[in-house]
């Protein structure tokens, strides 16, 4: 039976042994019978709940940190079990076989995409801080060494523990164990309120600025002032008995500064407390294994940026020899103008019927009228018959984009998002807004694609190409960039079994302005936490790589040593990955204000060295063939999917970046430098 700990409640011999399914910390699936004892919550103001338990298959106590089916129901309470998780096992990775993997929790396992999510740690070790009436100097000396060494080890990894208090620092005589992990925050994001005076920082209760790992230097000096007092200290200011206190005086009055400025960061007060602890900790710091990944790619950048760039087009207009208001049929490829003498709107039962602009002398409701109308392209006689909006061949030199990969690569979750992210709004922060090309196309794709994803329902595959075998894109939109020019940008997103096609099918992608390949974890990386999902879903890893991105990679004319169309690689499905180096750094990395010369260059580096450290040269293909070509993390859905539905819904991360970038290598959105040099450019140091 499981004795009690200060986080939960003893397990009955009696308890419910119910089948508990769950990864651990290595990417296995493990099954066991399991008891819990009553739940209770650690924190009354947070959601997750906890209880002791017993897995009876290693006789192991554990506790277990869930969330009911009413609090996974919302958003944010997923996040903070996310968060723990993460934290918990990001440090349980690099601590491992080292003397401070103790200063944590250690994780037994997770399961987060359920209707009940939950994590698994080994019992925890000691009592918590607030319970310790009695410590002798030295244990207080002790204590305080331990609490600013897990600062500093969280410092290094850019992490910033924000619910430092006495219930959440545990103590076993000798040494600290720091729980609390859901409130671990990324330094340098913005800080968001809270915690609870006097543990947290003046700054951070409020929820001003950006989040400092200094804010935990003020939390665990009040811990280590209540724990060598007997009572809180001052909640906005140093206490006035400091020098009363041996332990104290002389190394923590800096640390109660009511800005984050003036106190010590964690490795100066480390070096106040334990000098040999802080330089042991600096020579014992390891490398991650990316470094000859991460050359390769400024290698590869830097022979890019020498690749002479061709001239710049950067009127938007025509371009190719096309005669003023010509555009390229999206098709066929022929040249295409605005002729309202072949002008149609579809009918009740879909079908065109001839407009006749002639009659419509009202100049307004002519304007919307040929929003809906359709425009049919004559250009080769040869081709089979096709319509385009009229507003496409209206609203100047049209932006067409491709996404690229095989079925099942959630190719059209990602871009539905990415629609719907452009709609809300996503791109208004970068001076672009939008409006729709053809409205009844658009209310279309939002009624059956936009809607259904958004309320949970996994989107059917791709449907295949027509029978007169022809790709069409499936949505459109107008952009207005910051000075007022007007693009149409029409998207295009074929299933896999098309994209590797060699016949005529795949001639438009001769017109295609922008790409986005999009790998699927699975097929490409051979981590052991995607197993699970391999063996669900049927497949393998292919260490060949997409056989799509082969295809249209063969297929696109090349002049040069690089293909000069923009564009991206999306390592789709992040989700899968959220707790793995570098996704679980840029899943939640905010939209920048603006974009930087250097945007997403950073993130492609980190992308980059992932997929060649574990992927192989194959799966950058992409990266190496075109001139300008970033590589974002993004997840469409935010969580995996059961039986046809997300449990939690969908929540989209960083579903609009390549589009972003894409956008800015085309000058749409507006970027220092040149548009011709986004996304290889440096900004010189």
């Amino acid at each position: 039976m499981v004795s009690p700990t200060p986080l939960g409640r003893p397990v009955s011999p009696g308890a419910p042994r119910p089948h508990l399914v769950f990864t651990d910390p290595a990417g296995r699936r493990r099954t066991t019978l399991a008891r819990f004892g009553r739940a209770s919550r650690r924190d009354p103001a947070l959601p997750q709940q906890i209880r002791n338990g017993l897995l009876d298959d290693q006789g192991q106590q554990c506790v277990q940190v869930f969330l009911s089916a009413a609090d996974a129901a919302h958003p944010a309470a997923r996040a903070l079990l996310d968060t723990e998780a993460g934290t918990a096992l990001h440090l349980g990775r690099t601590l491992e076989n080292t003397p401070y993997a103790p200063l944590f929790p250690t994780v037994i396992g997770y399961e987060l995409d359920t209707t009940e999510p939950f994590l698994l740690y080994a019992a925890p070790r000691g009592t918590a801080a607030g319970r310790t009436h009695v410590m002798s100097a030295s244990d207080q000396r002790v204590f305080a060494r331990d609490l600013t060494l897990a600062l500093c080890l969280l410092d290094a990894r850019g992490l910033v523990p924000r619910g430092i208090s006495p219930a959440t620092v545990l103590w076993d005589g000798t040494s600290v164990q720091l729980w609390g992990l859901e409130g671990v925050a990324r330094a340098g994001r913005l800080r968001t309120p809270w915690g609870r005076a006097p543990f947290a920082s003046p700054e951070q209760r409020r929820g001003e600025g950006l989040v400092d790992s200094r804010d935990a230097v003020w939390s665990a000096a009040q811990v280590l002032y209540q724990l060598v007092t007997g009572h809180p200290g001052p909640a906005d200011r140093a206490p006035a008995d400091l020098d009363r206190h041996r332990v104290l005086a002389g190394t923590l009055p800096r640390a109660f500064a009511p800005a984050a400025a003036g106190r010590p960061t964690p490795g100066s007060l480390l070096e106040l407390l334990a000098p040999e602890e802080a330089r042991r900790l600096r020579s014992a710091a390891p490398g991650d294994g990316t470094r000859p990944h991460q050359e390769a790619f400024a290698r590869a950048l830097e022979a890019k940026r020498r690749a002479p760039a061709p001239a710049e087009d950067t009127a938007g207009g025509a371009s190719d020899g096309r005669a003023p208001g010509e555009v390229l049929c999206p098709y066929c490829l022929e040249g295409i103008q605005f002729d309202p003498g072949k002008l149609y709107v579809t009918d009740d039962q879909m079908l065109y019927r001839s407009l006749d602009l002639s009659r419509i002398g009202n100049p307004v409701r002519r304007d919307d009228i040929m929003r809906g109308a359709v425009q049919q392209c004559t250009a080769d006689p040869d081709f089979p018959e096709h319509h385009i909006p009229v507003p496409y061949l209206t609203h100047g030199r049209p932006l067409t984009v491709a996404m690229i990969g095989q079925s099942s690569t959630g190719k059209s979750h990602l871009l539905t998002q990415m629609i719907a992210e452009i709609t809300d709004g996503g791109l208004e922060r970068y001076g672009v807004s939008w409006q729709s090309v053809n409205p009844e196309q658009h209310s279309r794709f939002v009624r059956e694609q936009v809607q259904p994803l958004r309320s949970g329902k996994v989107l059917d595959h791709t449907s295949g190409l027509g029978r007169d075998g022809f790709a069409r894109f499936v949505e459109s939109l107008l952009l207005t960039d910051a000075r007022g020019r007007v693009r149409p940008v029409a998207f295009f997103d074929l299933g896999g079994e098309d994209l590797v096609r060699t016949d005529g099918a795949l001639r438009f992608l001769l017109g295609i302005d922008a790409l986005v390949f999009v790998v699927d974890p699975a097929l490409a990386l051979p981590l052991p936490q995607l197993d699970e999902v391999r063996e669900r879903w049927g497949t393998e890893v292919d260490r060949d790589g997409d056989a799509a991105f082969g295809t249209v990679l063969d297929r696109l004319p090349r002049t040069g040593p690089y293909l000069e169309t923009p564009a991206a690689m999306v390592l789709g499905k992040s989700d899968l990955l959220r707790f793995q180096p570098p996704v679980d750094r840029w899943l939640g990395e905010e939209p920048p204000a603006a974009v930087g010369p250097d945007q997403f260059l950073e993130e492609s580096g980190d992308v980059y060295a992932l997929l060649r450290q574990h992927a192989g040269a194959a799966w950058l293909r992409p990266f190496d063939a075109f001139r300008r070509c970033t590589l974002h993390i993004a997840s469409a859905t935010g969580g995996r999917e059961s039986q046809g539905r997300y449990p939690a819904g969908t929540g989209p991360r960083r579903v609009l970046e390549p589009l972003v970038s894409l956008l800015a290598m085309h000058g749409i959105i507006e970027a220092p430098g040149s548009a011709a040099s986004f996304g290889v450019r440096r900004e010189a140091q």
